[in-house]
């Protein structure tokens, strides 16, 4: 089956009680049975419920796995990712990543003794001399949050399997459509399928899909254990989302582009991050793991000032001033005040993460009046 066939029929069949063709909401907490442990596969819907199964099994269709499971927020599906490690435990992560991974690495998990390494992954053999005897996970974003750095996750993933470490890859940026991590050779897939995966800005959702079984079973007793579920109605929407995927994510590589060159044509503009552009850092390797460049892009401005920075955004008016990505809609945001401020001013500037720093969710609107309205903008 093709991917734009999947994302509308992958994994899934008409409802068993009367032929539903989209998933019923099954807004219940429990199910009746008929003996102790008798029932139909379902008995209580923190472990499982038919809304949320048929949307893990569209999770793991998508992105060629075995197994997907869906949680109330990104940060959810990644806390149970880090809960497959114990105390004295060590993970390398990339040094530019989304403010709220670092903050659940080093405010939440550095307190149960796991230690965390962030490393500059543009060449993954930067990786390897991180590795140690404690080594068990090494957690990547391609591309980055925000400076859209492209790491290369087949070579990242042989280092992975040479020293016998999980890799996970946060695929939200990229989405299916563009990139599939586990064909790459990644254990674990992380979505906020908050973003391009719900698609409408309308829930707040994570995603895992794995490929092992008894990952996928470790990950499952997590899940369950903890409790970190995301609701039926929210499951129902990231479906009916997700079935509209791949034709969003093709006017959102075309308008992104559009705006990017326009952006980097302009005399106001230092530098654009945008993973389609030849001098962008490994923009080769993005050609070959990437189906195209993806929605998202940075700049800053000549000098880079802050306060003209802020006096862009404020004038915006077709881009929404808004914390999140990946909706219909475009959005605008101010990383080092926004999606970043959990990091140390210090630790962001390092990876270019500076105050003028401004990152664009490229809607899927006419082109045309978004070029229009960063013109006015800038003017």
């Amino acid at each position: 089956m093709k991917f734009n066939t999947k994302t509308i029929h992958g994994g899934q069949k008409p409802d068993p009680a009367y032929g539903a063709v989209m998933p019923p909401i099954y807004q219940t907490s429990t199910y009746a049975q008929t003996t102790p442990g008798g029932h139909k596969g379902f008995e209580y819907s923190r472990s499982h419920n038919p809304t949320r199964q048929a949307l893990e099994n569209a999770f793991a269709s998508l992105e060629n796995g075995s197994y997907g499971l869906a949680f109330g927020s990104g940060l959810a599906a990644i806390d149970a990712v880090l809960k497959l490690l114990k105390s004295g435990d060590e993970v390398i992560s990339t040094n530019d990543l989304y403010g709220g991974t670092y903050r659940l690495f080093t405010k939440i998990f550095e307190n149960f003794g796991i230690k965390f390494h962030f490393v500059g992954m543009n060449q993954a053999s930067n990786i390897e001399q991180y590795i140690n005897k404690n080594t068990k996970l090494i957690w990547v974003e391609t591309p980055t949050n925000p400076m859209m750095n492209i790491i290369d996750i087949s070579e990242t993933a042989k280092i992975a399997k040479k020293h016998d470490v999980l890799l996970a890859v946060d695929n939200t940026f990229a989405t299916p459509y563009l990139q599939q991590p586990l064909d790459l050779g990644a254990d674990i897939i992380m979505h906020s399928a908050t973003k391009y995966l719900g698609g409408h800005s309308d829930l707040v959702m994570g995603a895992l899909v794995v490929k092992d079984k008894a990952l996928a079973d470790r990950l499952y007793f997590i899940q369950n254990a903890s409790g970190a579920i995301c609701g039926p109605q929210d499951a129902f929407l990231a479906l009916r989302g997700i079935k509209t995927l791949h034709v969003r994510m093709q006017r959102h590589c075309e308008n992104a582009k559009t705006v990017a060159e326009f952006l980097n044509a302009h005399p106001k503009i230092e530098t654009v991050y945008w993973p389609g552009f030849d001098h962008h850092p490994n923009h080769d390797i993005a050609k070959v793991q990437m189906k195209g460049f993806g929605g998202m892009l940075s700049f800053v401005t000549k000098g880079n000032d802050y306060k003209e920075a802020i006096n862009i955004i404020e004038k915006l008016k077709v881009f929404t001033l808004a914390e999140s990505l990946g909706g219909i809609e475009s959005l605008c945001g101010h990383p080092a005040s926004m999606t970043h401020a959990s990091i140390p001013k210090s630790e962001r500037e390092k990876v270019g993460v500076v105050d003028s720093l401004i990152r664009l969710s490229v809607g899927i609107e006419d082109e045309t009046d978004l070029i229009n309205d960063l013109k006015q903008a800038l003017a």
